[in-house]
């Protein structure tokens, strides 16, 4: 057992499997006492089982830890309440939360039909929001804590995940408002788009070449709910961990503009546009040509 979270409450959705229950077990072998959410359903978003929530928290006490399950569905908003509810009133205060918690439903955008978009953006975007809602509001009263989304790299866009790539771009622009609205009152906010061996990555039609495992994830959020984080101020950030590689995202900028003399005319925009204002380039785009390119010539690639 470390001490990196003694002392803190931190609550993790999604932690019945995965990385949620590498960042549960992490948390809590580093001293923090911990809630472990899972609503237990499949990756496709089927029935749920609440054992797994509680099989987490059976790991974490016969190692020596603290925890105590809940199987709400966080993608309501009672749901995520009650896992902030349920910190308090075991505990008595609540300092991180960090939500892992996703599903898919896979279809190309021209075939996605609403019951395979709304359920996704409901539990990694609106599941976000609704823990960081509840979380929020006991932070700005005690003046400090950490709000942890999880995004994806797909964030860029998918070829045939609109609906996860949207949730999860959502995800990193709530969590850039939670920095900016919750700076003040002391509180961080940050994303972590991971890249792990998990039931959701199993699917991926490319063998990745940088990858790791979720236990690989894991120091990097107990990190960052650390007071050593915060006493860095690391708020607004998106970070990516694939086994021994961690980096930091961009933050969205403008790259270069012009200016009319007055109002913008199609004939003027046919010019300025692709001449002086141009693109920025899309690395996945470019991807999918070369994977294209390969395939014409029967040597399609690994990565």
């Amino acid at each position: 057992m470390g001490n990196f979270l003694t002392g803190k409450v931190v609550a993790v959705t999604g932690a019945g499997r995965g990385i949620g229950r590498a960042v549960a077990l992490a948390c809590a072998s580093e001293g923090a006492r911990v809630v472990v959410n899972d609503y237990g359903v499949g990756v496709d978003g089927g029935e749920p089982h609440s054992e797994i929530a509680e099989a987490v928290v059976k790991e974490i006490t016969t190692a020596g830890g603290e925890a105590v399950a809940v199987a709400d569905d966080i993608s309501t908003m009672d749901g995520g309440r009650r896992v902030v509810d349920t910190a308090l009133a075991r505990y008595g205060r609540f300092d991180g939360a960090v939500c892992v918690a996703g599903i898919l439903r896979e279809r190309m955008l021209f075939n996605m039909r609403e019951e395979e978009w709304d359920p996704v953006v409901a539990t990694h975007l609106k599941g976000t929001f609704t823990v960081f809602r509840a979380a929020s509001a006991v932070m700005r009263q005690q003046r400090g804590g950490t709000l942890i989304g999880f995004t994806s790299g797909n964030h860029q866009g998918s070829v045939s995940q609109a609906n996860y790539a949207a949730a999860k771009g959502g995800v990193i622009s709530l969590v850039r408002s939670a920095a900016l609205g919750l700076h003040k009152y002391g509180v961080t906010a940050n994303a972590v788009a991971p890249v792990a061996r998990t039931r959701m990555s199993a699917g991926v039609p490319t063998e990745l070449t940088e990858i790791g495992e979720p236990e690989d994830v894991a120091p990097l959020v107990v990190y960052l709910l650390s007071d050593s984080a915060k006493a860095q101020e690391i708020t607004g950030q998106v970070y990516t961990v694939a086994g021994p590689k961690v980096a930091v995202w961009a933050q969205p900028r403008e790259l270069r503009a012009a200016y009319a003399d007055g109002a913008w005319t199609p004939e003027q925009l046919a010019e300025a546009l692709p001449g002086s204002v141009g693109q920025d380039p899309m690395p996945m785009l470019e991807r999918l040509r070369e994977m294209a390119d390969a395939a014409a010539r029967k040597d399609r690639p690994n990565a």
